[in-house]
């Protein structure tokens, strides 16, 4: 059986933390691990489990790579979507990758799952049921009457705990969905699913054959880089955008429901954050430097710097490196509206945290002004930035823990602690650890344009785009 692992959202409601470089599934939100490594490692148990596949936006790849690595997982494929065309072509692409016999479980990467060991008995079954020429979708127990969720309908016989599905529902309101959870026939859609990936093709071609053969297309252009398949962006992006319930499982004869209860919760908003978080006394989750007098049911989260409530309950606070929100916890399914709101004024904090990630380490921005910027950069062992150079500013080094090889035109230079070097305007330049511990240096840009778009790469290890390097 293969994990596919679906990494294409984008997280918005859980915004100031979670951003469209650096979304949900990337951060650790309920343990050390972050969720895309928690859906990874709830696996662990199952039998006969192959490499996963990843499908994520072409932005995310070197997270989704990095975040693999660091559990010791070396993924089968990483498919790159150079533009989002929701789960049925996500799915699509992944199940053209392998043998139409091989089960695939198909797993979103920003869920919770508390109980692990009741999740693998239900795929056990799933794979059980989809080695049979099932299409397996696992539907939540429902709690409560969750107007947040859609539902599906089970049939009435019942196969190795499973049942047919009468239908998926769309969203209902309140009292729609507490007459679905009296019934005990309707469970939330959790978007996960199990089948071989040739009957899913099969059932595609039935239903939106347009749709498989642009992902065809699309998928026997691809470019292969290592572990990243790079998908054609000019075949897909005339891909038919649909989920995999409207192009296929509603429509097909071959659906099965197993239900589940196993502490799920899709981690939608802070509320559900809050739901699934361990709390204090007063019904407080609390994350990082945090200090409360008086405060009941919030949900406080610093990045930081200490946040001190007083007097306060039903809130939502969070706090980073650059933003922080405050929303009544009934509230937070708006959250939304700020980030709209943000995109309208085209405020950089609704894309990229202080710290950002690059597939050679990070930076994180120190100090702003008008005509300077101060990072502070962390190169990992063995990796390096692009050959490069900048039409607006210059740029001053000062390495403070490790050892940098610095290329600067035609030098080149050895740079170690408590020492500096000076980059002008317009020189091409790259920066390298070759060392075993990480770089850390203080870089201070001065220029008339302090953009990150004012980079010209003439060559990169990782496949982002170059110039032509002219003699």
């Amino acid at each position: 059986m293969i994990p596919i692992i679906l990494s294409g959202g984008s997280g918005t409601r859980l915004w100031p933390l979670s951003r469209s470089q650096q979304p949900k599934q990337f951060l650790p939100l309920v343990s050390e691990k972050t969720m895309l490594q928690e859906t990874w490692q709830r696996l662990v148990g199952v039998q006969a489990l192959s490499a996963p596949i990843a499908v994520c936006n072409e932005d995310h790849r070197f997270m989704v790579a990095e975040q693999l690595r660091e559990i010791d997982v070396k993924p089968r494929a990483i498919i790159l979507e150079p533009v989002g065309r929701n789960t049925a072509p996500a799915v699509a692409l992944a199940a053209l990758a392998v043998p139409p016999d091989e089960v695939m479980l198909v797993l979103p990467s920003d869920h919770v799952i508390l109980q692990a060991s009741v999740f693998q008995e239900s795929v056990k079954k799933a794979e059980q049921l989809a080695q049979q020429g099932h299409l397996v979708t696992f539907g939540i127990v429902p709690t409560h009457p969750e107007t947040g969720y859609g539902y599906i309908r089970r049939g009435n016989a019942a196969e190795n705990s499973a049942y047919p599905v009468s239908a998926f529902v769309e969203k209902p309101d309140l009292a729609t969905a507490q007459i679905y959870l009296d019934s005990g026939e309707y469970f939330w859609n959790s978007g996960m699913f199990a089948f071989k990936a040739g009957v899913f093709l099969q059932e595609l071609a039935k239903f939106n054959p347009q749709m498989l053969a642009v992902c065809q297309e699309a998928f026997n252009a691809a470019q292969r880089d290592v572990d990243f398949v790079r998908i054609s962006r000019d075949i897909f992006k005339t891909c038919p955008s649909d989920s995999i319930d409207y192009a296929v499982m509603e429509k097909t004869d071959l659906a099965m429901v197993i239900p589940l209860n196993a502490g799920w919760n899709d981690v939608g908003s802070w509320s559900a954050l809050w739901d699934v978080t361990d709390k204090d006394a007063e019904g407080n989750a609390i994350r990082g430097d945090v200090l409360t007098v008086d405060t009941h049911n919030s949900f406080i989260h610093s990045s930081n710097k200490l946040v001190a409530t007083l007097g306060v309950h039903d809130l939502v606070i969070v706090e980073t490196d650059d933003a922080v929100m405050v929303a009544p916890k009934d509230r937070v399914q708006d959250v939304k509206l700020l980030v709209d709101k943000l995109k309208q004024q085209q405020r950089p904090e609704v894309d990229t945290h202080r710290k950002v990630y690059r597939p050679w380490g990070f930076f994180d921005e120190i100090d702003v002004g008008e005509r300077h910027k101060t990072k502070r950069i962390v190169v990992k062992p063995g990796a390096s930035l692009s050959v490069q150079m900048h039409h607006h500013r210059a740029e001053h080094w000062v390495v403070v823990k490790g050892t940098a090889l610095v290329c600067r035109g035609e030098e080149q230079v050895l740079i170690s602690e408590n020492q500096s070097t000076f980059i002008p305007l317009g020189v091409v330049h790259r920066l390298e650890n070759p060392g075993v511990i990480p770089l850390e240096m203080i870089e201070v840009q001065s220029g008339s344009y302090l953009g990150e778009d004012d980079i010209v790469r003439f060559a990169d290890q990782y496949g982002r785009q170059i110039k032509t390097l002219v003699s």
